[in-house]
């Protein structure tokens, strides 16, 4: 069941190529992963109280571990940017505070997160949020990164606040699950640097309660998912999403529901090259 809640996780870790979509509406990036798409067949109900159990480690993990991890690595920013790019760190996961903030600066710095993890059976696809929209350059730089500067930086969304920290588990290089603490190790920034213990520990709050927010998230999607199928005699139809998936890159649109704020927003979608 953990191998399970890791491939979930997926919306926020995989790494994957650019690809332009765009919209009846509007002109949106997208992403086409390198990674073979795995939509998990464990039912439902199963999912939900595997990442119901997730939240629980997490709940329990000590907060003084993590800030005391923190406090030993002692990252500082140097402002190199790249964390900010999609090459280096795939595609921003949003919470649905941070859509809502997107949506008063710059709605069209929103997309469909890639990796729907349903398609039912009339081929309509479904996915547990949003994906913050990068730019076209070689890197795939934030929609709002400007000459190697945030331009909403007060603003900025929880990820990037917390960021590089994290808590939740991965299998390792041999398949092993454990929890990680760091993303991108000794790949950018300055490390041993002296933290204070109560900045560690206010980044550890925060670490938690955004680990927290996301599991929080997928589990609110999957239970909306659950009734909105009962409800609409919808099944997940693992054949018609390869096939749509076959039919969506050769320039066929797609139709998305976007799960968000407890409901779900609809999205077609046409790729070009």
């Amino acid at each position: 069941m953990v191998g399970e809640l890791v491939k979930k996780v997926k919306i926020r870790n995989l790494h994957f190529h650019s690809k332009k979509i765009t919209s009846q509406k509007s002109h949106i990036a997208h992403h086409e992963s390198v990674a073979v798409i795995i939509v998990s067949l464990v039912p439902i109900p199963f999912q939900i109280i595997a990442l119901t159990q997730e939240r629980n480690s997490l709940f329990e993990y000590p907060i003084d571990r993590l800030a005391s991890i923190i406090g030993e690595l002692g990252f500082r920013c140097t402002n190199c940017a790249r964390c900010c790019t999609h090459a280096f760190n795939g595609h921003v996961f949003l919470l649905d505070h941070d859509v809502a903030t997107i949506k008063t600066i710059d709605p069209q710095a929103l997309e469909p997160a890639p990796y729907p993890e349903f398609c039912d059976q009339n081929g309509i696809f479904y996915v547990s949020g949003y994906a913050l929209r990068t730019k076209d350059d070689t890197v795939g730089s934030c929609w709002f990164l400007e000459n190697g500067r945030c331009r909403i930086y007060d603003q900025r969304f929880s990820i990037c606040r917390i960021y590089p920290y994290m808590l939740h588990r991965e299998p390792d290089e041999r398949g092993k699950v454990d929890w990680r603490q760091l993303s991108g190790l000794n790949e950018h920034g300055d490390y041993h640097h002296d933290i204070t213990m109560e900045e560690c520990l206010s980044l550890a709050h925060q670490v938690k309660e955004f680990e927290n927010a996301i599991l929080s998230q997928e589990i609110s999607f999957l239970e909306l998912i659950q009734d909105y199928f009962v409800t609409h005699h919808l099944r997940h139809v693992q054949k018609v999403y390869d096939d749509r998936m076959k039919r969506f890159k050769k320039g066929e649109a797609v139709n998305v529901m976007v799960y968000c704020a407890g409901g779900l927003v609809e999205h077609q979608l046409v790729r070009h090259d």
